[in-house]
């Protein structure tokens, strides 16, 4: 699991409680924090694959591991009476998840597009198949943050007119357009934008931070762990909000402040020291935010829903699919 040390420095497991790990995948978090006996851990997970390794979760620990094959915005289904201090959101996804061909979210496989994560109503290739030049483009520009967007939409409508489009096609189609001089593969914004839409995760992001700070106890705290900006610019505008300090006077003390329910525990992102960067590649890219409950209060969390209704506008794009 990538900032491992980290968010276990920030939970603190060796204390005890009940934590919740709302992208369990292989188990990584989880296993560390089990490992600290007087744990427990509620674990989500999406994909149905993850239900074979929490099975064995479940016979080692017992009644310290439950497990919901549920998406995370549905993290207020717990028992209400769990002291919960910890909540985790790794939202990035697992080698495995990456290797499995008929997820389809690499761009180095050959097959038909996918990259559904569970319990889904659509796939990428109905997008691409069924949604116009504008909406296409929205998707890419926004979801992808492809500059090449406009082009690369209006070269797929047309090459669908004659065959149903592989990952191999888009990838094709991705490359004989753009001019790339980054050390990013071209065709990595694209599939991080059909990966987006696919699995709604802009909505989910929002609900499930929402849910999670009414759900978390006092001086429990919740992390997030992103890999693209949109991720982290959600992430950290939803907790600068919730312990936004901006109209009171600096010299207060923190936990003294009227109104302000959070405390952010690391002002600048974490991110992954250069060994373990060496050690797994992929985490380069990893940003780790953090805040600390500092009262019993309700949160109004509305404000995150309107702040960011541009993206769940174009999310909404998919509703006539």
């Amino acid at each position: 699991p990538v900032l491992l040390k980290e968010v276990l420095s920030i939970i603190s497991p060796q204390n005890g409680g009940t934590f919740i790990d709302c992208t369990f995948g292989q188990g990584g978090y989880t296993r560390k924090i089990l490992e600290f006996p007087k744990t427990k851990v509620i674990a989500f997970d999406r994909d149905k694959k993850s239900k074979i390794i929490a099975t064995k979760f479940k016979k080692k620990f017992k009644d310290r591991f439950e497990f919901y094959n549920k998406k995370f915005s549905e993290i207020d289904d717990i028992k209400k009476t769990e002291n919960i201090r910890g909540i985790i959101f790794d939202l990035g996804f697992s080698y495995d998840q990456i290797k499995d061909p008929s997820k389809g979210l690499s761009f180095n496989h050959k097959g038909k597009l996918n990259m559904k994560m569970g319990l889904n109503e659509f796939s990428a290739q109905d997008i691409i198949k069924k949604l116009s030049i504008n909406e296409l483009e929205k998707i890419f520009k926004y979801f992808g943050e492809e500059k090449d967007s406009k082009l690369i939409s209006r070269k797929i409508v047309n090459q669908r007119k004659d065959k149903c489009l592989l990952t191999e096609d888009l990838v094709n189609i991705i490359n004989t357009t753009k001019k790339n001089f980054s050390k990013k593969n071209k065709s990595t914004k694209v599939f991080q934008a059909l990966r987006i839409i696919v699995n709604n995760e802009i909505s989910e992001l929002l609900t499930g931070l929402s849910k999670s700070c009414n759900l978390i106890s006092k001086n429990g705290k919740i992390i997030t762990v992103t890999f693209h900006s949109i991720e982290d610019r959600i992430c950290k505008s939803f907790f600068n909000s919730i312990s936004s300090t901006n109209k009171v006077s600096r010299y207060l003390p923190l936990n003294n402040l009227s109104g302000v329910s959070f405390n952010v525990v690391n002002r600048k992102a974490l991110t992954p020291s250069s060994e373990e960067i060496e050690k797994n590649p992929p985490s380069r890219s990893a940003k780790l935010r953090a805040v600390k409950r500092i009262d019993d209060n309700i949160v109004d969390t509305k404000f995150i829903f309107e702040k960011f209704k541009y993206l769940l506008n174009i999310e909404n794009i998919t509703s006539r699919l």
